[in-house]
């Protein structure tokens, strides 16, 4: 079993605390003060790293955020690096996977803490998370069109599936920035909450998940994700095929026997 915080010591940008404020979840923190978290080429590495741990953990939940200090979650990609590229580096940077298709494809749930404003490769990051939750403060956009590019981090495909192909070409066309209340609205954001009651509700939803059955959660997530990438009949088939293999863990049984003795269950699987 891999100690996540252990993959994170040798970070300067990402810092990982498990179980500090629920047992089983991980807070990844991104940590760029200086540059209000900004993706660059060092955050990106270390960010895939600490990912890269999470399958090997005994994590059920994964709370992704920008530190305290740094007064944003992603303000957006470092636009210094991108000068300084031309077409042949950035196909290869953009080879897959990226950080977005790490948060995408972790096999735990990840919820976005959105402390602050979300812009461009961060406003992609989150629309990669499973739940995302935003403080009052926050602001959302994709202002790559202000500088000559488009969004490239999976931007012009999950965003029309998470607020419709009218909302997205606003966004996308104009660079706009719009305040937590409107992105909860469009469904770019599921909730958005002040200071009383902001980290509550994200370390309560935290915790719900993390008293699951991590081989349920994996599966579920899967199952989910493929709503919005298969037609409804392959989709349909795929969902019977995941809940039929769930079928073969210790956790079924274990599920199944303590709703009937009216007890917490004991999970096995990992």
């Amino acid at each position: 079993m891999t100690d996540l915080a252990d993959a994170a010591a040798d970070c300067e940008t990402v810092s990982v605390s498990v179980g500090d404020r629920v047992e089983n979840v991980a807070t990844v923190e991104l940590r760029r003060p200086e540059a209000r978290n900004a993706l660059n080429t060092q955050l990106r590495s270390e960010f895939k790293q600490v990912f890269d741990a999470v399958p090997d953990s005994d994590v059920r939940a994964v709370v992704l955020t920008g530190a305290a200090d740094t007064g944003a979650f992603v303000a957006g990609a470092d636009v210094t690096e991108l000068r300084e590229r031309d077409m042949l580096q950035q196909r290869d940077a953009s080879k897959r996977p990226r950080v977005y298709e790490y948060v995408d494809e972790c096999p735990m749930p990840v919820i976005a803490r959105i402390n602050g404003h979300a812009l461009g490769g961060g406003c992609e990051l989150i629309q990669a998370a499973d739940i995302r939750i935003a403080h009052t403060d926050a602001k959302f956009g994709q202002p790559e069109i202000n500088l000559g590019i488009m969004p490239g981090g999976g931007g012009t495909q999950r965003l029309p599936r998470l607020v419709g192909e009218g909302h997205a070409m606003r966004l996308i066309l104009t660079g706009e920035l719009i305040d937590a209340t409107e992105a909860a609205d469009i469904g770019l954001v599921d909730e958005v909450h002040d200071d009383d009651s902001f980290d509550e509700r994200v370390y309560d939803l935290a915790s719900s998940i993390a008293e699951k059955s991590p081989a349920a959660l994996e599966f579920a997530k899967k199952s989910v994700r493929a709503s919005s990438r298969m037609d409804l009949e392959a989709g349909i088939e795929y969902e019977a095929e995941l809940f039929a293999q769930l079928f073969a863990t210790g956790d079924k049984d274990e599920g199944i026997d303590a709703f009937l003795e009216d007890r917490e269950p004991e999970w096995t699987s990992e």
